[in-house]
């Protein structure tokens, strides 16, 4: 009888335990429903992480990155992804936003649309990520690419309009990289997100400042884990520009243009990353004053008449080699527009042309305000000593 006493709270403390759950029901979610923690197992909900460490960025706008233990969350330009550590499956947290996109390391399958990443990659010694791309081998301007294409390291993949789905997905792609162009093709898009595959947008060409545009190879270094030799090739490159930078302007003009086939001129807008390269390099930019706010676009055409007035006088002209064929002297550019055989350059000798892998080495912003340094200060001497531009003969 004693027994039965001291039994019957028990029992009565236990079925008024199971009355608290309609039903008896389990009153926590089963472990499939547990969102997965990784290294942070004490992170359950969205909009109770605490993103209290932050990526350092001295130029750059258009991105950022916020740290919560081994997770990172990246911000371009109002776009959200949350990059989710190695051994991590399924969504990390409870009340995860629709408009988040999760990225999952590690990236062993980038299709790379966009090139200018490509040198960002290339310069963390990462460049075995990108197994495909969206520019044909005949399109690359950088060896060590055509190199991976022809020995099917890479492969090509289809453009921003028509990429290669089937390709793709039996590649198990990790990571769409894509140009601004994906947004003139929003389909594209859409079908790369239902095949599962995240798609992260690259804005490294609307950095104004072109320091801004060399530091995104901070956010790649974020992406592969990779920060302390992004951090470090970063810093390298501003200490080889700082003594350019601190010195008093020379107060030479420059121009940066190309002459289309029907006879305009094709010059970078005042704000651009170009003309301020041109400005930190010692120099001033021409023309001035040209319209910033019409679209964003960097560059814009402008008649020979136009360019002429404002460019005539101009102590150093650099012609874009990206946009029209290669020059080689001087004679093929005036054969492009007569006019230039009147400008103060031209008849000095003192033209430039572009290499055309310049804008796909998007590192080389640093190297190319040495050079245009080395243009306006040591004029005719400084022939051996660039790397991105060439003399015209």
């Amino acid at each position: 009888m004693k027994r039965w006493k001291l039994f019957l709270p028990l029992l009565t403390l236990m079925l008024a335990l199971c009355a608290c759950a309609p039903g008896g029901a389990q009153t926590t979610a089963p472990p499939s429903e547990e969102p997965s923690q990784g290294e942070d197992p004490t992170i359950r909900s969205w909009n109770d992480v605490s993103w209290d460490e932050h990526m350092g960025l001295d130029y750059a706008q258009m991105f950022t990155v916020d740290y919560a233990g081994s997770f990172k969350r990246i911000t371009i330009d109002g776009t959200v992804y949350l990059v989710v550590p190695e051994g991590v499956d399924g969504l990390p947290f409870l009340d995860m936003p629709e408009d988040v996109t999760v990225l999952y390391q590690p990236f062993e399958n980038i299709y790379l649309q966009a090139t200018a990443a490509m040198d960002c990659f290339r310069q963390l010694d990462a460049m075995d990520a990108v197994t495909m791309v969206g520019t044909q081998e005949s399109g690359w301007y950088l060896p060590e690419v055509k190199e991976a294409m022809k020995a099917g390291q890479m492969l090509y993949a289809g453009n921003y309009t028509a990429p290669d789905y089937e390709l793709i997905q039996s590649k198990g792609c990790d990571l769409a990289l894509e140009s601004t162009m994906i947004y003139h093709n929003p389909e594209v898009k859409e079908q790369l997100e239902r095949l599962g595959i995240p798609v992260m947008v690259e804005r490294s060409s609307y950095e104004s400042h072109p320091l801004g545009r060399m530091e995104w190879i901070k956010l790649y270094g974020a992406l592969l884990n990779r920060e302390e030799e992004a951090e470090a090739y970063y810093d390298a490159q501003l200490a080889k520009l700082e003594p350019v930078i601190e010195q008093e302007n020379t107060g030479k003009t420059a121009a940066f243009f190309a002459v289309t086939a029907n006879g305009m001129v094709t010059v970078r807008k005042s704000g651009d990353y170009i003309a301020k390269a041109i400005d930190l390099a010692g120099g001033v930019y021409l023309p001035q004053g040209l319209a910033e706010g019409e679209n964003a676009l960097s560059t814009m055409n402008i008649q020979m008449e136009t360019f002429y007035n404002e460019v005539k006088d101009a102590d150093i002209l650099i012609y874009n080699s990206t946009i029209e064929a290669d020059l080689e002297t001087i004679a093929q550019l005036v054969e492009k527009s007569a006019p230039l055989a009147d400008f103060k350059a031209v008849q000095n000798g003192n033209v430039w042309c572009t290499g055309k892998s310049m804008f796909q080495e998007s590192q080389s912003v640093g190297a190319m305000i040495l050079d245009i340094h080395n243009v306006l200060t040591r004029e005719k001497e400084a022939d051996g000593s660039l790397t991105y531009l060439y003399r015209l003969k």
